[in-house]
């Protein structure tokens, strides 16, 4: 998709701080960050949001939680606890139109989901 931000990314059309990278999946830290860790995993497909995943998927899918374990244990806050958080479509606060979520800890986060 030509105008989207994460697919531009993806394809190092504009810089990021990549953490994670494979064939199917991106990793990078969030340019507005809401705690001290706060990472952005995506697939590199362009997938619009949960609603828009087929079977196809599944395997990425997948993988995406795996490397999400593995960043919050790099990042040293798969002990303290973290959040992932995915959102869809407009009323669910879906900016950017492509499936990303959210790794996000290394502070208390509270109750409040959001």
């Amino acid at each position: 998709m030509s105008d989207c931000i994460f697919c531009k990314i993806a394809n190092k059309e504009i810089p990021s701080e990549i953490l994670y990278e494979d064939d199917q999946i991106l990793a990078f830290k969030d340019i507005n960050p809401i705690a001290p860790v706060h990472l952005l995993v995506i697939p590199k497909k362009h997938i619009i949001s949960v609603n828009d995943i087929v079977d196809e998927d599944t395997e990425v899918i997948g993988n995406i939680f795996i490397v999400i374990k593995k960043l919050a244990q790099q990042q040293g806050i798969a002990e303290s606890g973290y959040r992932v958080i995915t959102n869809i479509g407009r009323d669910g606060g879906q900016e950017v139109k492509h499936l990303h979520f959210h790794l996000i800890g290394g502070k208390e986060l509270g109750k409040k989901i959001g």
